[in-house]
């Protein structure tokens, strides 16, 4: 079992950039495959990107590709969402969350923190 804990989230403008952080708890994180997925307000959640097991494979969702950088750091049983470029489009709650190595479905997520980007 892990329990995810994301940070980071905030109020900017258009531009500007933020670093979203989630937490793990529990001595497997290496193993776990983590992912963000964001929800915008009247929209169904959606995925963002990914990063595998081995760090060596991310992968992003299309509206985020080429301005968003996922990454972990297994010695601090963390993950991090670097945000550049940032527009109104991308205001929406972030959610993190965890599957066990290349499992079918994500499993454990956290509670979500708020992203809001002004104009």
């Amino acid at each position: 079992q892990v329990q995810l804990v994301e940070s980071g989230g905030g109020l900017v403008q258009a531009g500007d950039s933020l670093r979203l952080s989630c937490a793990a708890s529990g001595r497997t994180f290496s193993t776990y495959t983590m992912a963000w997925f964001r929800q915008a307000p009247g929209k169904e959640r959606e995925f963002a990107a990914q990063i595998s097991w081995r760090s060596s494979i991310t992968y992003y969702a299309d509206s985020v590709k080429g301005r968003f950088t996922i990454s972990r750091d297994n010695a601090k049983n963390t993950v991090y969402l670097q945000m550049n470029s940032l527009s109104p489009e991308d205001t929406a709650i972030y959610y993190c969350a965890a599957k066990y190595f290349d499992a079918s479905k994500y499993d454990h997520w956290g509670q979500g923190t708020q992203v809001t980007v002004s104009s």
